[in-house]
């Protein structure tokens, strides 16, 4: 299926470009989410007369992302848990407890989706390096610092 991206789509393409995806895709998560429509003749032509109005959008997403993350780079976030004498954890530190921890302390705009943990959830107490993606072209480093708490 052809669609039209309606903002940036990592691996895929920019806005405006009309590039085919497997049928699934587009309509399961693209079409859904608002990031593509269908490339009919009369979507391009609706495009093309919108275009500078999502041009403007995409600018203004992209700058409040910088901005958030330009408080957030540096960033530590202090976590307690239960953890045993030789410091593992009972549980894990997921993405999910790292947002939310990050929207207590007054980032609103981070979701679980957005925090990478590319060794998977922490399951020992230390300093660890995530990486948070705000937007497709922002991307910064927080630090994680897991504090046990002996039971």
């Amino acid at each position: 299926m052809q669609v039209i991206l309606l903002e940036k789509v990592p691996h895929l393409g920019n806005l405006g470009e009309v590039v085919r995806v497997r049928d699934g895709y587009a309509r399961n998560f693209l079409i859904p989410k608002r990031m593509a429509k269908r490339a009919t003749a009369a979507a391009l032509e609706e495009f093309e007369a919108r275009r500078a109005e999502l041009e403007k959008l995409q600018e203004e997403r992209l700058a409040a992302a910088q901005a958030v993350g330009n408080k957030l780079e540096g960033h530590t976030v202090h976590i307690t848990q239960r953890a045993g004498v030789d410091g593992r954890l009972f549980g894990s530190v997921t993405n999910a407890d790292i947002a939310n921890i990050l929207r207590e302390s007054g980032f609103d705009t981070v979701e679980k989706v957005m925090v990478r943990q590319p060794e998977g959830p922490f399951k020992q107490t230390g300093e660890f390096t995530v990486e948070v993606q705000l937007h497709p072209d922002v991307t910064v480093s927080v630090n994680v610092l897991v504090i046990g708490e002996t039971v």
